[in-house]
């Protein structure tokens, strides 16, 4: 019987996994768009456009995540006007409140992460583009964002692990996702141990996809720092 109970427990966890992995395939291309835009937005030398990206970046990672999820999923559905307006069809769900925090989030630390990388590429680089009679459009294309992408890579694929784990902070909006599955175990059957082992398993699974994504990304475009055997 005990055996049965785990077997249960995995294969009930196991059919959550696609929640997971929805939050992260809409919530993490969005993320990281915004991501480069916001960090374009930091190093402009729009000193009140710079400002203001500053400002959300410092309230964003200056409060948990947590607290995010609450003031979006609870807070603004005590706002009138916002549960008047179309904007109340995606955000009384719980899935899109996620989504929205989780985009929030990793905007803000994916801005600092792409404006260190840009920061990074170094003048003479650039005066290299001009050189070739670039644009400015140009030289962000085929200059500046590939060298910044490569140097960011390790460091913005820590933000992706730290993504896959924050997704399970989306099941205190009673959104059903591996972690609010495994939770909802654990009230049925009184064995916390069993249901969020499973469920650690599958973030170490998704955790280990991730990782090798990354180093897929770092092998092909940094092909100097391959080693030939």
């Amino acid at each position: 019987m005990y055996d049965s109970l785990i077997f249960n427990n995995v294969l009930e966890i196991f059919y959550a996994i696609d929640e997971t992995i929805l939050l992260l395939v809409v919530s993490l291309p969005v993320g990281f768009i915004f991501s480069i835009i916001f960090a374009l937005g930091r190093v402009s030398k729009n000193i009140v456009l710079s400002k203001i990206i500053a400002s959300y970046i410092f309230v964003i990672r200056g409060t948990p995540l947590l607290v995010q999820i609450y003031l979006i999923y609870f807070g603004l559905g005590s706002i009138k006007m916002i549960r008047e307006s179309f904007l109340w069809i995606l955000l009384k769900e719980p899935f899109w409140c996620g989504v929205l925090a989780l985009t929030i989030n990793t905007i803000a630390y994916g801005s600092e992460i792409f404006r260190g990388g840009i920061q990074s590429v170094s003048k003479g680089q650039i005066e290299s583009g001009q050189s070739l009679g670039f644009s400015k459009f140009a030289i962000y294309r085929r200059v500046v964002f590939p060298i910044a992408l490569r140097q960011v890579l390790p460091t913005y694929g820590n933000e992706l692990i730290l993504m896959v784990k924050a997704t399970s902070l989306v099941s205190l909006t009673t959104y059903m996702e591996m972690t609010g599955i495994a939770r909802k175990i654990m009230a049925q059957t009184f064995a916390p141990v069993e249901a969020f082992i499973a469920a650690g398993v599958f973030y170490l699974f998704l955790n280990f996809l991730m990782v090798q994504l990354i180093k897929y990304l770092e092998w092909k475009y940094n092909p100097h720092l391959r080693i030939n055997r």
